[in-house]
């Protein structure tokens, strides 16, 4: 009969030829079928490299690698990975341990046919229609050892060289291809006893023993002591179909814990549930109740499972997916799970009582997390935790908290993770981060903060670090990157996956920055395309796990919030703000040249100085046709202006104060307006004699991109006296916590209101040591007015692509030869995409750099010096030449040749143009503080003034203020501060624009204020208010020693706080000191009198009643 392969022979004559020789040894000798099935897949993935002009990695050439390498360009999908790793395995049996299967053969066979169809779909022919595969007859061959030696000649002399073939498929594009790809591997059919044997491997790789042909039923396989065993074909009492036998029943040791129904694809997985798994588990065989565990209800199997092989996918939902059902609650809904459930999680699932670890949970108090000795957590951070645990025990699988930077996040999930811990209501913890500092600091926190008994979480519970991949049964925490999970779940290199139960509480640190790729957070695996892929993978390690997610972060995104749902608990910054937690800026200080204000123009007839990067030169332009205008938006971008800069930096230097014990933090549009600033700050502060370490660029290019000197020099800022002012583009925009920070200096426009947001967040920290009360805004490019409006937060995508430039930086610092081998396949990848997009301007100047090698010659070159071919006697495999010596001159030669990568990165669609260098003369003209949306001093408190007089009898706390303010209690007073706070009124600015209009420097609180405006009331300090009350009150009283001890202590507490009620006994150290209840009897029962009498006092200011 015609092999089934014969249709390749029009473009890939090896693979017609290696599948027809599968086909031939089938009877006769199937180890050689499995042999040749192995040696197809290895050579179609071959092809693929070719076709994509993807050259083969460098190191580590070995089938599986490569299949690596192309599954992360997304060429490979899900189902066709699967494939290739069962054709894979079954091959490496056959060679090992002479396995000899022909029903391993068959299915094999017509799996590896079947993947020969989705090649030519998407590398062939788009419309090629697939002929029905036809199972090989067993017949005898005329000169069977002629036919096959031929056949072996032929594919030997089709071996030598793989080269690129021209198909349909080549006038298609990558991305097109991709997507070809996923969707025909998606609508291909395969037979029940295909998906079995694929389910077979899955389950293996989950801890499973599984083999559909050899370990079941029928072959006397029965439950062992010791062994996790999948056992195929397991009789029931059942009538439903195939005279009851179930596809697989689980058995861990001699417990039996679940059943399996596999069906092929394009059938309803969830009905399969209802009508046969439901089934089995209730009709289970009298001779075998030894094996049952307890009996729910009329089922005698805790668990149940259906699946057709396919992966989950949200569009087709009940026809993907591994579906499961815990039939030990009637309630319990069937659920898709992305992946299988391990032995020890299915104990670990039989163990859990969620019902009463939620009573648990419900009935232990918050009184540990607000021990002073521990974690001493604020009533802020205990609702934080209460809201999560109630969204928690309702049911809810996404929860979503909101807490302003600087509120003490780490701190929170410390107590919360805690709880959920001791409570029993979850068994292990992932903690995931995107970035290693961000998970060494959590580690950090868990290592060193007493919690409970003077011991730490470390202490207390097993937690393992980043470092450590691999969990077991006693492990509570596990400290990941979201980058090691990526590798664990979808480019995993072992015969092991997690099972998707390994935890079941998933907490995320920084949950908004899951879609900033950063350029700091690259890390040596490059695992994302795009900004698109790297959210896609998120996600997906995200959704991965059968576990609830609680997920914080400080500024929500859209997307954020697609994953996590709306938050159940916010805590902005103007609330921790109000609530004194967190320090206010102050009036912005906007600050107009005549630059900013005019404009850069040129007449017509004058010439431009452009400095052309390509070339590192400036030259004259053409004499202007025409007037040409440079608007603020384009300073330091399209014109570089120094005389701008040199003005605004006048302007403003010593008010940054370089000698104080504050800090400066300077925005710059890029790297070299970075350094622009540095050398001009350096200047005007040598005349002045201040040290030259006082002024810093830290950027993700200092010290050549080394991270370790990145990170040291992070550290001198925040931990050292110098620098004083640190110039930075987007590395210190998130996730640095320096709270001697005073000054934010935006010497760029930022669009993002979210990124705007976490650059402020780098100042609100409070510092009481540097008797920090507000810190400073300097903006002289009109930042408020570039801000988009709040509903148009869009992620903020630094750099998604990665350059050249990059790539070279990183291979520059990689450690390990592995590492390194992997940086300069993807150089090499780089440059052969590169070559059939490159314009002939860039292309002359790479040939010119590197000594007459065009891109093609000079990526061959590099891969010539890195790998040799050789021939072994299975198959043609990548040998790694180069020893650590020869390593490092390869490197030492691709580096050399920097200037030759960064021709083609600036050769880009929509590269830098050259810029303008401009020496227009600046000068200040107007330097005015912001108040509210923009206005004057004696406008903002005119504003106020209206605000109070419209709201007086429409804002309840407003009236109270006016009429019985000690009445107010500190509740009514933050509502008050919030609404006062939506319409731009805080405190910092009312008493900035008081001091500006008065050149009075009285620093007055918000009650102060409203009054001085509604009742024409004494504008006096707050410290003068509440000294003079407390003094009056000594004065009209005789108290003994302890009860001034205490009005002292009293006192001292009220020159922070605004409003004196009995709630302020119940709080901080008064709480600890017993609370109202024991204060009140040092004063013999009248501490209630003295409150009402001290808030008389505090409102005597000379106001008429309202």
């Amino acid at each position: 009969m015609k092999s089934n392969f014969e249709y390749l022979k029009r473009y890939w004559p090896a693979l017609a030829q290696i599948g027809a020789a599968a086909e031939n040894y089938l009877y006769s000798d199937p180890n050689a079928c499995l042999y040749k099935l192995g040696m197809f897949g290895e050579r179609l993935i071959l092809e693929i490299f070719a076709f994509e002009h993807i050259p083969e990695p460098a190191v580590d050439n070995t089938h599986s690698n490569r299949i690596r390498l192309l599954k992360r360009e997304g060429l490979i999908p899900k189902k066709i990975d699967d494939i290739l790793y069962a054709i894979r395995k079954t091959r490496n049996s056959a060679v090992h341990r002479g396995e000899d299967s022909v029903d391993d053969a068959k299915t094999l066979l017509q799996m590896t046919y079947n993947l020969s169809t989705w090649f030519m779909e998407v590398y062939g022919d788009w419309g090629y229609i697939s002929a029905d595969f036809v199972m090989p007859e067993k017949v005898v061959l005329p000169d069977y050892e002629a036919i096959i030696k031929e056949q072996e000649e032929k594919i030997a002399a089709l071996s030598h060289q793989v080269e690129v073939v021209s198909t349909e498929a080549s006038a298609k594009t990558t991305t097109e291809r991709v997507q070809k790809a996923e969707t025909t591997s998606e609508n291909m059919e395969l037979s029940e006893a295909e998906t079995r044997y694929l389910i077979d491997e899955q389950l293996r790789k989950y801890g499973w023993e599984a083999d559909t042909n050899n370990i079941r039923y029928s072959k006397g396989t029965r439950p062992q002591k010791g062994k996790n065993l999948a056992i195929a074909e397991w009789p029931t009492d059942s009538k439903v179909s195939k005279n009851g036998y179930a596809d697989y029943a689980l058995f861990v040791g001699l417990q039996l814990v679940g059943i399996v129904e596999a069906k092929k694809a394009n059938t309803d997985i969830p009905s399969v549930i209802d009508y046969q798994c439901k089934d089995y588990a209730q009709l289970i065989k009298f001779e075998h109740n030894e094996y049952v565990i307890k009996q729910w209800g009329s089922y005698k199997v805790p668990f149940v499972f259906a699946t057709n092989g396919r992966k989950y996918l949200k569009q087709i939902e009940t026809k993907s997916g591994i579906w499961f059902l815990d039939l030990r609650n009637s309630s319990n809904a069937p659920k898709a799970l992305q992946g299988w459930i391990s032995p020890q999680g299915i104990m670990e699932q039989l163990e859990k009582d969620i019902s009463s670890a939620n009573a648990t949970l419900q009935n232990t108090p918050f009184d540990l997390l607000r021990d002073p000795d521990g974690l001493n957590l604020r009533e802020y951070q205990i609702r934080a935790i209460e809201a999560a645990e109630n969204a928690v025990i309702d049911g809810k699988q996404t929860v979503l908290l909101s807490m302003a930077t600087g509120t003490g996040k780490t701190r929170t999930i410390l107590g919360m993770i805690y709880r959920f811990i001791k409570s029993d209501r979850f068994k292990r913890v992932l903690f995931l981060v995107d970035r290693t500092a961000l998970g060494e600091q959590a580690a950090d926190v868990f290592r060193e903060v007493k919690i409970e008994e003077l011991m730490t979480l470390d202490s207390i519970y097993n937690i393992k670090g980043l470092d450590e991949k691999e969990i077991d049964r006693e492990t509570k925490i596990h400290i990941a990157t979201v980058q090691s999970l990526v590798k664990r779940i979808l480019y995993s290199e072992s015969d092991t996956m997690p099972s998707v139960t390994d935890y079941d509480l998933i907490v995320v640190d920084e949950a908004h920055r899951g879609y900033i790729l950063d350029k700091e957070m690259t890390e040596t695996e490059m695992l994302y395309r795009n900004q698109d892929d790297y959210i896609s993978k998120y996600r997906t390690v995200i959704e991965y796990f059968d576990a609830v997610k609680v997920a914080l972060t400080a500024t929500p995104a859209l997307h954020t919030t697609e994953i996590f749902g709306k938050p159940v608990f916010n805590y902005s910054y103007r609330e921790a703000v109000i609530d004194g937690y967190l320090v206010d800026h102050d009036a912005p200080h906007n600050i107009k040249t005549k630059l900013r204000v005019e404009g850069i123009n040129y007449q017509k007839g004058e010439q431009l100085a452009i400095y052309d990067p390509l070339t590192g030169e400036v030259m004259n332009s053409a004499d202007l046709e025409d007037d040409m205008k440079f608007e603020i938006d384009s300073f330091n971008r399209e014109v570089i202006t120094e005389p701008f800069n040199r003005t605004v930096l006048n302007e403003i230097a010593w008010d940054l104060n370089p000698d104080g014990k504050g800090k400066t933090l300077i925005y710059a549009v890029d790297d070299n307006h970075a350094d622009l600033i540095v050398k001009i700050l350096k200047e005007i502060y040598s005349e002045g004699g201040v040290d030259n370490d006082a002024v810093m660029k830290i950027t993700g290019s200092v010290a050549g991109g080394n991270k370790k000197k990145i990170s040291e020099a992070i550290k001198r800022f925040k931990n050292e006296a110098y620098p004083k002012v640190v110039v930075t583009v987007d590395l210190l925009t998130t996730g640095i916590d320096v709270p001697e920070i005073v000054n934010l200096v935006f010497m760029r426009r930022i669009k993002s209101r979210i990124l705007f947001e976490q650059m402020l967040g780098r100042a609100t920290r409070l510092c009481p040591g540097i008797g920090k009360t507000n810190f400073e805004i300097y903006d002289p490019v009109g930042v408020y007015e570039s801000l988009q409006e709040v509903s148009n937060m869009k992620p903020v995508v630094t750099n998604p692509t990665t350059t050249f430039e990059d790539m070279l930086n990183g291979l520059a610092v990689a450690k390990t030869d592995e590492e390194k081998a992997y940086l300069i396949d993807t150089i090499v990848a780089k440059l052969q995409r590169k070559r059939s997009n490159v314009s002939e301007k860039a292309l002359e100047q790479f040939i010119y750099l590197t000594g007459g090698q065009d891109i093609d010659d000079f990526a061959k070159s590099i891969r010539n010096n890195n790998v040799k071919r050789s021939a072994d006697v299975f198959e043609t495999v990548g040998l790694p030449l180069v020893t650590p010596i020869e390593m490092s001159s390869l490197v030492d030669d691709i580096i050399k040749n920097k200037e030759a990568f960064l021709v083609l990165d600036k050769d880009k669609v929509h590269h830098k143009r050259p810029v303008v260098i401009d020496n227009h003369p600046d000068e200040v003209v107007e330097r005015t503080r912001g108040y509210g949306e923009g206005q004057k001093p004696e406008d903002y408190l005119e504003a106020f003034k209206q605000f109070i007089s419209t709201n007086i009898n429409t804002i309840a706390a407003l009236k109270t203020v006016c009429t019985k303010p000690s009445e107010l209690t500190r509740e009514s007073l933050k509502g008050l501060k919030l609404e006062l706070d939506r319409h731009d009124f805080t405190e910092n600015q009312l008493n900035t624009a008081w001091k500006e209009m008065t050149n009075q420097d009285i620093v007055a609180d918000i009650i102060a204020f409203i009054r001085q405006q509604a009742l024409g009331s004494n504008l006096i300090s707050h410290e003068t208010r509440v000294k003079n009350a407390f003094a009056k009150l000594r004065l009209n009283h005789s108290f003994n020693k302890t009860q001034l001890d205490w009005l002292s202590r009293i006192e001292k507490v009220m020159l922070e706080e605004t409003v004196l009620d009995k709630q302020i006994f119940e709080i901080g150290a008064f709480k600890n000191a017993g609370g109202f209840t024991i204060i009140d009897r040092r004063f013999g029962g009248k501490l209630n009198e003295i409150i009402v009498e001290l808030n008389k006092y505090l409102y005597e200011d000379g106001g008429n009643v309202a």
